[in-house]
């Protein structure tokens, strides 16, 4: 029988959010595999745990991850930790779970704290429906596809930053989503933990006159519904009325039905639109 794999969260500042279960874990699985096992060995010091421990990170992650499957298929037991918070979330752990996936390796997780999270509940904007970006592409083209996307959200959007980036991906927001609300975060859980809640552009501002500081987790306001609608209507008002028709009718949608789809986008009563379509025959 194969072993299990253990996704353990591990604090993203505060030692203290260890959870029991993880400690337990960690200290009774074969084998530990860490992001960086410079950072994580402070962490097992503490909690005074021996377990061997390999490391596993964005650079080796695929060769890596079909060792540590071969370790779990012979019947040992594996914890995969990140440098803070839960793994796999824009995590290379994600490259192992999927390879346990296909190998038949039982996966479990052990809850605790995740950064994207605890940004979302503290920043007072909509919780409901949220996305969850993780960093921004590196690759320029990539990255202006990405915030496209993202200038059309309708949810709250959640992004982490690096502070050295931090004033060039506030201007770039700007620019690309407008003027929205912004919630950023900034060293969870520690005891400088910063939570200011301000506009892309009031941010944008703010950190030309001071230097970002720590790792950032930015909550944004998405696209109100109001926003698309009007901007639907300018877009419809721009079109005559038969490149509105025929907008619908590419569709397969039948003539009768395109005139209603048509009257309902610019607000006017079926009769209208069939009397302007008479007049261009």
């Amino acid at each position: 029988m194969s072993g299990t794999l253990y996704l353990c969260a591990t604090p993203i500042g505060n030692l203290q959010d260890m959870t029991e279960r993880v400690l337990l874990t960690l200290k009774e699985v074969d084998l530990i595999a860490a992001e960086d096992t410079r950072n994580s060995i402070r962490l097992l010091n503490h909690f005074e745990i021996r377990t061997p421990m390999t490391s596993y990170h964005e650079y080796n992650k695929v060769e890596k991850a079909h060792y540590l499957v071969d370790q779990l298929l012979t019947g040992k037991n594996i914890a995969l930790i990140t440098d803070a918070g839960t793994p796999a979330i824009s995590d290379p752990g994600e490259v192992l779970v999927a390879e346990c996936q296909k190998a038949g390796v039982p996966v479990t997780s052990l809850p605790g704290c995740c950064a994207c999270i605890t940004a979302l509940t503290l920043s007072g904007l909509p919780t409901r429906r949220f996305c969850f970006e993780g960093f921004l592409p590196t690759d320029k083209k990539e990255k202006a596809f990405v915030l496209e996307e993202l200038a059309r959200e309708t949810r709250t959007m959640i992004l982490y930053e690096a502070p050295h980036h931090l004033k060039r991906t506030l201007s770039e927001l700007l620019e690309t989503l407008g003027e929205r609300r912004i919630t950023l975060c900034r060293e969870l859980t520690k005891k400088f933990e910063t939570i200011m809640p301000t506009t892309l552009e009031g941010a944008a501002d703010y950190y030309e006159e001071n230097e970002p500081k720590g790792e950032y987790v930015l909550v944004i306001e998405g696209k109100s519904r109001k926003e698309i609608e009007e901007e639907q209507q300018k877009s419809w008002e721009s079109m005559s009325i038969e490149e509105h028709m025929a907008f619908y009718e590419k569709q397969g949608i039948d003539r009768k039905s395109a005139m209603k789809k048509v009257a309902a986008d610019r607000g006017v009563g079926k009769r209208e639109i069939y009397q302007a379509l008479l007049k261009d025959e």
